[in-house]
């Protein structure tokens, strides 16, 4: 025989208090004496009992619930993020649905439907560029939403992250220091990805500055997967004319990048350096340990958290919040003309 479930009442009942006061134990704790929330925590477990939450959300027309949509799962950065992102949350006395679009934006609106028409109190998205149809579904729902990671393009108040521009340009500028002229950049796929753009235009100004071109041909876009470091390599070997550097919109590329060379017989970084982004473990395990930008990963999960709490409940989020990386140089950069007796020394350090 199927066992019938708990109710409130029966959680009232057998803790010994009103009705109101159970249900206040459950939805706001801090304003219930210690004992009596005691006695329904523990009828509570005894029971079994767990709320309806579809009633609950009409009645309170919350649900407690974010909804993040990331370009993919499958790289280690956002994994980490969307850690920080959800135990925030859990702090906050909020859960989180996440998916992800594939790298595929077309698919973002009707993904983002379809999570909203279930019923979310806010959304976190990443990066500034979305379709029409993203940010008319926000407006339809009357939906608290966050940008995550990027600042370039920031709506006030609405984005944690920071300049991918800045990260770019500080990069290029890096390896220009050590001697390098000529440079090739694996950025991702520009299209509606505005991170992506920003890293084209953050590098071309850094060489710009200091008389250098971006050669369109040395500008190698494909996707963030090792596939896609291989693959830039490959195009840049397939002429006598190559770079002496190529910079990776991500540690990602750079790993695969760095196996390329390998299998080619290309030395890294004697023949040519390679740099990534994000500072994902995989960086430092590498050999050539890899030269990259670290990325504060946690601190935007948790500050996107904060953030789409506040807009749901109705505080001031004041204005974006850009955060600092920092350039974290390592052995896949080399500096131009140095003797391999001083790179084994350095090496060595």
């Amino acid at each position: 025989m199927t066992k019938k479930r708990a109710t409130l009442e029966d959680v009232a009942r057998l803790a010994g208090v009103s009705l109101g006061s159970a249900s206040r134990s459950l939805s706001m704790p801090d304003e219930v004496r210690s004992d009596t929330l005691e006695r329904v925590q523990r009828a509570v477990a005894q029971l079994g009992y767990v709320r309806n939450g579809a009633a609950q959300a009409l009645a309170s027309r919350r649900t407690k619930t974010i909804a993040a949509i990331y370009p993919t799962l499958d790289n280690p950065i956002f994994a980490v993020s969307i850690q920080a992102l959800q135990q925030t949350l859990w702090a906050l006395g909020y859960h989180l649905i996440v998916a992800s679009h594939d790298y595929e934006p077309e698919r973002e609106a009707d993904l983002l439907r379809r999570i909203v028409e279930r019923g979310v109190d806010g959304i976190v998205l990443v990066g500034t560029d979305h379709a029409d149809a993203v940010y008319d579904l926000q407006r339809q729902y009357q939906l608290p939403y966050v940008l995550s990671w990027a600042v370039d393009d920031a709506r006030a108040g609405q984005c944690v992250g920071f300049s991918y521009l800045d990260a770019a340009q500080r990069m290029a500028s890096l390896v220009v220091e050590q001697g390098h002229t000529r440079i090739a950049l694996c950025p991702g796929i520009a299209a509606s990805n505005e991170r992506v753009r920003a890293r084209i235009q953050g590098t071309r100004a850094a060489l710009s500055a200091h008389g250098l071109p971006l050669r369109n041909d040395w500008i190698v876009e494909g996707p963030f997967t090792f596939e896609g470091g291989r693959d830039a390599v490959a195009q840049l070997c397939r002429t006598d004319d190559r770079p002496t550097a190529l910079i990776c919109g991500t540690d990602i590329q750079a790993v695969g990048a760095i196996g390329e060379c390998r299998d080619r017989g290309i030395r890294v970084p004697d023949d040519l350096s390679i740099t990534g982004s994000d500072d994902i473990e995989l960086a430092s395990l590498v050999e050539p340990r890899l030269t990259t930008v670290h990325v504060p990963t946690s601190e935007i999960g948790r500050l996107s958290a904060r953030r789409i709490v506040d807009l749901i409940e109705g505080r001031s989020t004041g204005e974006p919040a850009a955060l600092q990386t920092t350039l974290v140089q390592r052995e896949s950069l080399r500096r131009v003309g140095r003797t391999d007796s001083e790179t084994q020394q350095e090496r060595r350090k």
